[in-house]
């Protein structure tokens, strides 16, 4: 298919046309052609993600751990993740690959589409600059961090939050569940948390639990 549509899909257009055919081409097309495969873009990209979320990590979720952050980047830059993305965006659709690969189906393996997502990362890096790349890594994985970094952290919330509130004195800090919406099978949760009467912030949740967990995690966002 036309790499405008490609393009059009990952909402970014090249300059250097090259440099985009490049992160789309597989090793086995490239050796029976005699070319430059995306192997050198994947090593730069697979760097450059690691950053990006590295840095969004630190700058959102304070109230992690340095190993708590490690495992939620390691959940997010890995090939399964990446493999979603390259799903999301039809990038086997654009991939260049070799015969024997096509005849393997190469374009639905895990590996090659999770590899070609570093690669285009790292040709639109080298074709901009790093804050459009940042805006392209962090539309399509950040809903991915903040899932996994739930199922981190969930512990750390609410002792984080009741910590900063009392820093100078006791308060009072009560959880409640405002809302629920759905059928008993599928519900979901809106859940408050209050300081001395003031509310802080709401959250929602499939649980109650996990509603009060958001909500607790919302209102040190707005601490910050």
């Amino acid at each position: 298919m036309p790499l405008d549509q490609f393009e059009h899909t990952i909402g970014y257009t090249f300059k250097n046309k090259e440099l985009l055919k490049n992160a789309l081409t597989h090793t086995s097309y490239a050796n029976e052609r005699n070319i430059s495969s995306n192997e050198k873009l994947e090593f730069l990209g697979d760097a450059i993600l690691e950053f990006v979320i590295s840095e969004y990590l630190y700058n959102n979720y304070f109230f992690l751990k340095e190993g708590e952050m490690t495992k939620v980047r390691a959940s997010v830059v890995c090939e399964e993740s990446l493999y979603k993305v390259a799903l999301k965006l039809n990038f086997s659709d654009f991939l260049y690959l070799g015969k024997s690969e096509i005849a393997n189906r190469g374009k639905g393996r895990i590996a090659i589409l999770a590899d070609s997502v570093e690669a285009v990362i790292a040709a639109m890096y080298l074709d901009s600059n790093l804050e459009t790349v940042k805006n392209f890594i962090l539309s399509n994985l950040k809903e991915a961090v903040n899932i996994s970094s739930k199922s981190v952290g969930m512990k750390d919330y609410k002792t984080v939050l009741q910590e900063k509130l009392q820093l100078h004195g006791e308060v009072l800090i009560q959880y409640e569940i405002v809302k629920e919406v759905g059928p008993d099978h599928d519900k979901t949760f809106t859940a408050q948390v209050k300081c001395n009467g003031k509310v802080l912030a709401k959250g929602n949740g499939k649980s109650k639990k996990n509603a009060e967990m958001e909500a607790a995690r919302i209102a040190m966002l707005a601490m910050q």
